[in-house]
């Protein structure tokens, strides 16, 4: 029983995880190509590791509300091009197809982080 319940006391960081990864992917391709400009992205992972650190309930739901807002736009992208109220060029349909899971994931993680601020996770 004591396995169980060191996981279910992590499992409410695994979202802050997935976007911390995400956002070091991201800084890793763009950081090839841009150079130093890409250290900006960096500043993204900032409010995701102070939840690591110190949790604080307001940032955790505005954190979760944000990205449930971004990753809702990003479902539309996909209804419309279910729909062909855009013709999208193939690279565009390819790139689509794979940030599908992406999307998803954002999705799920942050409806999550919603989830832990109503729960009074912190």
């Amino acid at each position: 029983m004591s396995q169980m319940n060191a996981i279910s006391r992590y499992t409410k960081f695994i979202p802050y995880l997935y976007f911390i990864s995400v956002i070091g992917y991201w800084f890793t391709s763009v950081n090839k190509t841009e150079g130093i400009s890409a250290y900006i992205i960096l500043l993204l992972g900032i409010p995701f590791v102070w939840q690591l650190i110190k949790p604080n309930r307001r940032l955790n739901f505005s954190l979760g509300i944000i990205f449930v807002c971004l990753s809702s736009y990003l479902v539309l992208a996909y209804l419309s091009d279910l729909l062909n109220i855009i013709d999208w060029s193939d690279s565009a349909k390819r790139f689509l197809f794979y940030g599908g899971l992406l999307v998803l994931g954002n999705l799920v993680m942050s409806l999550w982080i919603i989830r832990n601020s109503i729960k009074k996770v912190f």
